[in-house]
This record gives structure tokens, sequence and C-alpha cells, in this order.
């Protein structure tokens, strides 16, 4: 069944007693006006995790996430951090393949391809990051360049296994410029990934698949582009740091 999900990635913010108060604002404010069917999901740094999970044990309404992981198992890989031992602690999902892990530490589909493989052999959800920059956007190989990134991340995933896939569309010239792709360009590319998924599993593995996107979504765009029928929510960057505005993303549904 395809969820509703609104995803808040804090990236490399908020120092530990900040993000513990995020938390509990969070919590606060959903408490007052609950999110309904909307599946939440709260991604913050390593540091936090681990208080987060301790936090949010008995709610079911909110989950956790971690920003990323390491592509191999464990190992002599100083400063890294593993999917078994995030799953050790009670993480629920994790981002792979960011825009931000693709530009600056390199990461290869090669690579994000092995991180859904462990994360699933966890039992965890990967958010799955793909998109465009900008000259590729304007070169008009953005569908091109987003097939490319899910056939050779995703594709060798059974339908079973695929079916615990979550896709985050990230229009990487709209992340951090506050530009946003209009409500019809995130349509017109979430179908896409919806029929390109069709095409390898089938209607009823591509219907199941929730789309998020991921570009500038906040408080004034998000009922918009949550209105579109093949958008299933947001991957949130800015907007997380802030407990109304998250909520009222939330509420965009």
């Amino acid at each position: 069944m395809r969820r509703k999900i609104v995803a808040g990635n804090w990236k490399m913010n908020k120092d530990f007693e900040s993000g513990i108060d995020l938390i509990e604002d969070i919590v606060e404010l959903l408490d007052e006006n609950p999110a309904g069917e909307v599946n939440v999901v709260l991604a913050p740094p390593y540091t936090h995790l681990q208080s987060a999970v301790e936090m949010l044990i008995d709610n079911k309404d909110i989950s956790v996430s971690a920003q990323n992981c390491h592509h191999e198992k464990g190992g002599a890989y100083t400063g890294e951090i593993s999917v078994e031992m995030l799953n050790s602690i009670g993480v629920d999902a994790v981002i792979i393949g960011h825009s931000e892990r693709r530009e600056y530490f390199a990461e290869t589909n090669e690579q994000l391809a092995k991180k859904v493989n462990l994360a699933l052999e966890q039992e965890m959800i990967p958010i799955f990051c793909c998109g465009e920059v900008l000259d590729e956007r304007k070169a008009n190989k953005h569908f091109e360049v987003v097939e490319k990134q899910i056939k050779e991340s995703l594709f060798h995933l059974s339908a079973e296994q695929f079916d615990n896939v979550v896709i985050a569309y990230e229009p990487v010239w709209a992340i951090g410029t506050g530009e946003t792709a209009s409500p019809e360009q995130a349509q017109e590319i979430h179908a896409f990934i919806r029929t390109t998924v069709e095409k390898q599993y089938g209607a009823e593995v591509a219907n199941d698949l929730s789309i998020l996107y991921g570009g500038s979504c906040k408080p004034s765009n998000s009922k918009e582009l949550f209105a579109k029928p093949d958008v299933d929510g947001g991957l949130i960057g800015g907007a997380a740091l802030n407990a109304q505005d998250f909520v009222a993303i939330i509420h965009s549904f």
C-alpha cells in the first residue's frame, strides 16, 4: 500500500541539545494535531540517533532514519557507520544516495546498490535519492539521468525486496537555492519514475511505491505539490529544522 511520508533530513545541523528540543517540539505539536495517515520520519545526525530512537520508542507515528551508511558491512573504515550498527540501536530507515553524498563524496550507483542491499538485509527502509543537476535539466537529460540512477542501484532487487524501498526525487538545482520545481514538473518526473518501475516490476509494485519530492519543499508550496497524484510526500531539508514549518508540511495532506 502506497504510504504518505514526510521525512525531515537535518543534514549537518543542530547540536545535541537543540536537536533534542526540536524532537520534543515536533512531538508536542503532533500530539496537539496528529499526523493522521502520514508517516513521519526524522533523520537527525548520528549523534542524535540513539536518543531519538529512545524518545520515540512508543510513538507509532514517527520513525527514525539515518542520513547515510557505509557500503561495506564492517571493517577498517575509520569514521564510518555500518547499517548493522544503525540497526542495533533501532534505526528504522536510512537515506541512500542523497545528491550531496553523490557530489561531495563521489558516491557511485554501484556503491549505492551495495548500501541498498545492506539496508534491506537488516530490514531497514532505504530512502533512495535520485535527481539531476541544472546542466542536465537544461540539456533535457533529466529523464535519462534519473532512469540510469534507478536502474543501476535498484533494479537488481527482486519485486519483494523493491516493495520495501522508498524513492525520493531531488531536482538538485532546487536544493538550498530557493528554487523549486513547479508542481507540474514534479508530477511529470514522479510519473516517469513510477512508469519506469512499472516496466521492471509491474503495475502493482509501481502503484505501491512511495515517491517523495525533495527540492525546497516548504509550507508555502507543499500542499500544491502533495496534491499531485504521483507525489507521495517530501524529503524536507531546511524546513525540517523548524518544528512549526515541518509540522505544517505534514498537515499539507
